[in-house]
C-alpha cells in the first residue's frame, strides 16, 4: 500500500511501559499510547511503512525481549500490520481519554473539548512522540508531588525549576501552571524539544516563563542566572544516576528535587549516589513498579 503505516502492538506488563515507550521513540515511532487490558498493557506504536522493514520489526521484538529479560520481567508480545496513512493520526488518539491526576490536574488531550464543568487544573497535552502522557505511573507521581511543592501562593510566584529530560513538557508546563515564576526545560532529543515547545504554545504559557532548549545539565548551566529553587527529572534511573554528580552546580542548600524513572529494585543505588553527592531522601513514593524520590539539600 502507498502511504502507509506501521501499528505496532506491544502486549507487555504494565512495568515495562515506560521502558517500551523509549525503546519505540528511539525506534523512530511517530506517536504511541497505551491502554490497560485486564492485568496487561497494551501499547501501540505508530511509524512510515518506508522507514521499517520487516527484519527491522523483528529485530525491535527482540530488543524489547531483552530489556524484558534483563528487568526480570514477562517478555512482551509485539505484532504488527498496516494500516493508511489517513488513519495512523488517529488511531492512538482514540484510545486516550481525559485523566485526572492528584487533587488539581486533569490532562486532557490537546484534540478533545476543554471541559467546562471542572475546578481542575486543565492541562492540555498532545505528546507527540515524546513520552508523558499522564497515564504512566512515574509521570502520575511527579505531578502528584509537584502538587505538594507549589502550594504556598507567597513563594510559588518566586520559584524557579529545572526540568530535566523534559520529554512532553507535562512537568514543565505542570509548574508553570501550580504557579511556578519560570521553568528551565531541557531535553537531548530535538523532537521532545518540539512537543514541549508545542505543549507550551497549546497552553498559552508565555516564552520567558517556560524557557526550552536542546540539552542536558551542561545546557541548563548556561541558561540559568542564579541555582534553581526545584528539579524534576523523570526518565531513566541509569540516566539520573549519571546526572546527580553535575546537578550539584545548579542548586542550592534550599533546592529540592522530585526524580521518578525508577523501579522499586533500582530504589538504592539511587538512594546511594544520593547520599554521596549531599541529598537527603525526604519522601519515597511508590506506585506499581515505580517510585518517585521526594528530595533536599544536606
Amino acid at each position: 500500500m502507498a502511504n502507509s503505516w506501521w501499528e505496532l502492538q506491544i502486549f507487555c506488563d504494565p512495568v515495562l511501559e515506560e521502558a517500551i515507550f523509549w525503546r519505540l521513540e528511539n525506534f523512530g515511532c511517530r506517536g504511541s499510547a497505551s491502554e490497560i487490558k485486564g492485568h496487561h498493557c497494551l501499547v501501540r506504536g505508530y511509524l512510515p511503512q518506508e522507514q521499517a522493514e520487516l527484519l527491522d520489526l523483528a529485530a525491535l521484538s527482540l530488543w524489547l525481549r531483552q530489556d524484558a529479560l534483563i528487568l526480570g520481567f514477562p517478555i512482551p508480545a509485539m505484532q504488527w500490520h498496516l494500516i493508511d496513512e489517513e488513519d495512523w493520526s488517529t488511531s492512538w488518539k482514540a484510545h486516550w481519554q481525559p485523566e485526572e491526576i492528584g487533587d488539581r490536574f486533569l490532562i486532557n488531550p490537546a484534540w478533545l473539548p476543554v471541559p467546562t464543568d471542572t475546578d481542575r487544573i486543565v492541562l492540555r497535552l498532545d505528546p507527540g512522540v515524546a513520552f508523558g502522557t499522564g497515564n504512566h505511573a512515574t509521570t502520575q507521581l511527579c505531578l502528584e508531588a509537584l502538587e505538594m511543592r507549589l502550594t504556598d501562593p507567597e513563594t510559588e510566584n518566586s520559584l524557579v525549576v529545572a526540568d530535566i529530560g523534559c520529554g512532553s513538557g507535562i512537568l514543565s508546563v505542570g509548574s508553570v501552571l501550580l504557579g511556578a515564576q519560570k521553568v528551565y526545560a531541557v531535553d537531548v532529543d530535538p523532537l521532545a524539544v518540539r512537543s514541549t515547545r508545542s505543549n507550551r504554545t497549546l497552553n498559552q504559557v508565555a516564552a520567558e516563563r517556560l524557557i526550552v532548549e536542546q540539552g542536558s545539565v551542561d545546557r541548563l548551566k548556561q541558561l540559568i542566572d542564579s541555582p534553581v529553587d526545584g528539579i524534576v527529572c523523570n526518565i531513566l534511573a541509569e540516566v539520573i544516576i549519571d546526572l546527580l554528580p553535575q546537578m550539584g552546580a545548579i542548586v542550592k542548600p534550599t533546592t529540592w528535587g522530585i526524580l521518578s524513572g525508577i523501579l522499586l529494585e533500582q530504589a538504592k543505588p539511587v538512594a546511594d549516589v544520593l547520599e554521596q553527592q549531599g541529598w537527603i531522601v525526604a519522601t519515597l513514593w511508590r506506585r506499581q513498579e515505580w517510585c518517585c524520590f521526594n528530595i533536599r539539600r544536606n
